[in-house]
């Protein structure tokens, strides 16, 4: 029989999962097709599964029947993606499952096989990742009773910027509060890891000054030398830093003082608004869908897009400050991989730094969008956090 590696990543109400088979004597730089792969969403609502083997071949593509609380269907909808693995006969044997874990914390820089006290301990790391953190550990929890043979590793989002400086991780607070972990942590690492894996296949400048632009509904770069992370735009939480879909981003904490102060909003109040009302959606009052903010003829929407951009290109000249210059610049994440218009409007404004678009690749969403011209590389690579998540795990389980 087959074996294969479960990977999980499991938001608020959804769940994302793909299946990679076990191969032996592959090339671990290439990553391989997975079986399939898929997401659960409308978690909490009406939820519906869509799924499609490593060609794009839809599987499956249909409601689930849920009830209960979000917690509970939660566990049903785990429940049902096990059941639903079997039926179609997929992968062969699960023989691990690996997590997307947001938050490790300062105790966990690198994968780690599960178990009680880990658990506990990412638990405690709940409020430092109030949107996603309490998801990971429902998927980790409900897999654990669901398949309690079976490994589990949790994969870290904050692993890969263990390596920034010290100066880097640092806030100016009193060592009294910084010395119980309050420090800049960094995000998006896993997606990160895999440009750094794969950007020696595409520009001879991998192991130079990178600035890697992980634009999505979350949004976050950071700087890399030698292909090791430098500085991060995101810090002690996943809220900090660039615009993102729901997110503020960087904010004067005066802001929320004021807020506090003047309209009585408590910490319950202020997470909703700088967690899910914000960003491109509180800006614009349309959409936190960047594809329907540059189709849009409000001028709301416009300016929500204006200062995403700007916002982005600020980093940019900060990141490039902390890493000495520029080298190569990567676009990657579902904003970074297919809006063409904010790749341009970034390098126009980064023209500074030996920026020039090729208009054509751009428009074309080729992997090279520099000119031949252009002092800095500029690449759009799809990012795979999936199967660095089945690699991390197997790998660990010397599988």
């Amino acid at each position: 029989m087959s074996r294969s590696v479960l990977t999980l990543n499991a938001g608020s109400s959804s769940i994302k999962f793909s299946l990679y088979q076990l191969v032996h004597g592959t090339d671990s730089s290439i990553p391989p097709l997975p079986l399939m792969s898929g997401q659960i969403d409308g978690i909490g609502t009406n939820a519906h599964i869509k799924a499609s083997d490593g060609e794009g071949n839809r599987i499956d593509d249909g409601d689930i029947p849920l009830a209960g609380d979000p917690e509970t269907q939660h566990h049903q909808a785990l429940e049902f993606l096990m059941t639903w693995l079997h039926r179609h006969a997929i992968g062969g044997q699960i023989v691990a499952v690996g997590h997307r874990v947001v938050h490790g914390g300062e105790r966990y820089s690198r994968p780690m096989k599960l178990d009680s006290n880990i658990i506990e301990h990412l638990t405690r790391l709940i409020p430092l990742a109030p949107l996603h953190q309490p998801h990971n550990l429902d998927g980790i929890n409900a897999l654990c009773a669901l398949m309690p043979e079976v490994p589990q590793v949790a994969c870290f989002d904050t692993a890969f910027h263990r390596t920034q400086p010290g100066v880097a991780q640092m806030f100016a607070l009193p060592r009294w509060i910084t010395g119980e972990g309050v420090k800049r942590y960094g995000f998006h690492g896993l997606s990160y890891e895999y440009i750094a894996r794969v950007l020696p296949q595409h520009s001879a400048r991998a192991d130079g000054r990178v600035i890697v632009a992980h634009l999505g509904n979350g949004a976050s770069m950071a700087g890399l030398i030698n292909r090791q992370s430098q500085v991060s735009t995101m810090g002690f939480t996943a809220v900090e830093g660039l615009m993102m879909g729901t997110r503020t981003g960087s904010l004067d904490p005066g802001v929320m003082l004021y807020l506090m102060e003047t309209k009585g909003m408590d910490v319950k109040a202020l997470t909703k608004l700088l967690y899910k009302e914000s960003g491109l959606l509180g800006v614009s009052g349309v959409s936190s869908d960047m594809r329907a903010l540059l189709a849009s003829d409000k001028q709301e929407a416009k300016e929500a897009v204006e200062l995403f951009c700007y916002r982005i290109s600020r980093e940019v000249g900060s990141l490039a400050a902390a890493i000495g210059g520029l080298d190569a610049l990567v676009f990657t994440g579902g904003i970074g991989e297919h809006a063409a218009e904010v790749r341009r409007r970034v390098c126009l404004q980064a023209a500074w730094l030996g920026v020039e678009l090729d208009e054509t690749a751009n428009a074309d969403h080729a992997v090279r969008v520099s000119s031949a011209r252009s002092a800095v590389d500029v690449l759009v690579i799809p990012t795979n956090e999936e199967w660095m998540i089945a690699r991390h795990t197997a790998t660990l389980l010397n599988l």
